[in-house]
């Protein structure tokens, strides 16, 4: 997702720089064929949930952009399983990636977006966040919180013109199966992905249109609206379908 989201502001004129602990698929990201007119994504390596690494990527973006006009929070991880097999140490890492590491980033980041002239802050977040599901409890947890994240900094935000956009993902092309923290895939959570170039180009059109929320694709939409008016259905559903895959 941060991949498609950093091409696709690319291609709309913006200058990134683009972060992830692989550095072999962030050069691979910097090649990325864009149009002639768009700048290149600068590619910065790190572990976004060290401290001193947000320091340090933020001072690459004082000096190889010269400031900061929109942070874009989209890195997550989730862990599958019982709530009770699992362990602290999966409950610290999850929220570490999903919560703590965005919000601090943001907090680090407040500094340099009040002297933009456009700022912005965009969390990626999680339909599962606005309703849980069973056995994603330590993800459903962090993104929740990062619901109410969003809420509040909206609000304390505004005098100062930051915009804040928060994500509600369904599933999505990505690699989220493939990297769980501890788990795995569950039989019955099979839903068809929205494409991840689909998804980033819902994102960033919110953006563009200063929209405070943002829900890419069909099936997440009907998810939020049931999360809202009739949560119960979702829990049925989801009952009936690990009844019938288990």
């Amino acid at each position: 997702m941060g991949r498609a989201v950093a091409i696709e502001l690319a291609r709309r004129g913006c200058r990134c720089i683009a972060t992830a602990r692989r550095a072999e698929r962030l050069a691979e990201l910097a090649r990325t064929p864009l149009p002639a007119a768009a700048p290149p994504i600068i590619a910065c390596p790190g572990d976004i949930t060290s401290a001193d690494f947000r320091g340090q990527l933020l001072d690459e973006c004082a000096t190889r952009l010269g400031g900061l006009d929109v942070v874009v929070a989209a890195a997550g991880g989730g862990a599958i399983g019982p709530f009770r097999d699992g362990d602290p140490d999966t409950l610290r890492s999850v929220m570490e990636l999903d919560f703590f590491a965005p919000a601090e980033l943001v907090r680090l980041a407040l500094g340099m977006l009040a002297q933009s002239g456009d700022p912005a802050v965009v969390l990626v977040g999680s339909i599962l966040g606005l309703h849980p599901l069973p056995l994603h409890a330590e993800y459903c947890a962090a993104k929740a919180a990062l619901v109410s994240l969003a809420g509040s900094l909206r609000a304390e935000l505004a005098p100062d013109g930051v915009d804040v956009l928060l994500a509600h993902l369904g599933p999505t092309q990505s690699e989220f199966w493939d990297h769980l923290v501890a788990g795995t895939r569950p039989a019955w959570s099979d839903g068809s992905p929205l494409s991840a170039e689909a998804t980033a180009r819902a994102i960033v059109e919110a953006l563009a249109r200063r929209r405070p929320e943002v829900v890419p694709g069909w099936s997440a939409k009907g998810f939020s609206i049931a999360a809202r008016f009739c949560p119960w259905l979702i829990d049925a559903i989801v009952a009936r379908r690990r009844e019938q895959r288990t």
